[in-house]
């Protein structure tokens, strides 16, 4: 999935701090087109822009709708895909066809320029976005695609984590990661405590059912220092988290670069047809780059 509007701008959500946590609202983006899928977008924001290197949240459904996202380039980061309901089909420039279903990962490696679509039919779609920046190291790596059918999985009292990205209790995800993180979906039945690093910050998001300390809707930021995580109730969340990052980012439109003039260098590129290759098989048009703001794009820290 991608940043579809065609006005990309700074997220104005909130943080209420509640005893060293921020409960970060997210806003609401249209998905593309007059029937387009609602989709709730949590990072970045102009507070806190990133958790670890987790660049972008992007929360939708259960609402029934098809999806179709048309070919789009990105740069300097990982687009990870992660289904509640659904499927979903991922083609890119690489020359990728791969559907995705509930409990699998699709991780796309941008590196230095992919191209993608993602489409499905009508049906009841739930899931999550989400992007992780590539450090400076690793942003100029071959783009690649890897489609992981079954993950690891942590178990204890209370909850079973299947572990999507990096290491959750010393359960490591065969993903790539070019970043110490992690990203895992915990299915909470109980009270338990989910083990994490406490070097990582990490985020809570509700995906379904009633759990006491995370709401729907918001991101939950949880700082550094903590080596679990408790949680109580009924229902399914998303935990991500990594060590702090501490490069500062432009990220704009579906492009993750270091300054203005390399973000309109691959703007320049994609509307010229170069250097994100062609996606086969996709009945439309890609996607137009929508006109750059009129002032120029600054770096920014994980947090403002």
């Amino acid at each position: 999935m991608s940043n579809l509007e065609l006005d990309p701008q700074e997220i104005r959500c909130g943080a209420d701090e509640i005893n060293g946590r921020e409960v970060l609202e997210g806003r609401d983006v249209p998905l593309g087109g007059p029937r387009a899928m609602a989709v709730s977008r949590t990072l970045p924001g102009v507070h806190r822009r990133m958790i670890g290197a987790w660049c972008f949240v992007d929360a939708y459904g259960p609402q029934r709708s098809a999806m179709r996202v048309p070919p789009h380039p990105h740069t300097g980061l990982q687009t990870v895909s992660w289904l509640v309901a659904g499927e979903v089909l991922h083609r890119d420039s690489l020359g990728t066809l791969q559907e995705i279903r509930p409990g699998q990962l699709n991780l796309m490696t941008a590196g230095r320029g992919i191209s993608h679509s993602e489409e499905s039919p009508e049906t009841v779609l739930h899931g999550v976005q989400l992007w992780v920046a590539l450090p400076e190291a690793s942003r100029h790596v071959e783009p690649g695609f890897e489609h992981h059918p079954s993950l690891p999985v942590l178990s204890g009292p209370g909850f079973s984590a299947t572990v999507v990205m990096g290491t959750l209790g010393g359960v490591t995800s065969p993903a790539t990661a070019h970043t110490p993180l992690v990203g895992a979906e915990v299915v909470v039945d109980g009270d338990g405590e989910v083990p994490v690093d406490p070097a990582f910050e990490h985020g809570l998001l509700l995906l379904d059912g009633e759990v006491a300390e995370v709401e729907r809707g918001p991101l939950v930021y949880l700082p550094p220092g903590r080596g679990g995580v408790r949680l109580s109730g009924r229902g399914r969340v998303m935990l991500i988290g990594g060590e702090p990052f501490g490069e500062e980012l432009v990220m704009w439109w579906n492009f993750v670069g270091r300054s203005h003039d390399e973000i309109a260098a691959f703007r320049e590129e994609w509307m010229e047809g170069e250097g994100f290759g062609v996606v086969e098989g996709f009945d439309g048009a890609p996607l137009p780059a929508p006109v750059l703001p009129g002032t120029r794009l600054k770096p920014r820290g994980r947090v403002r």
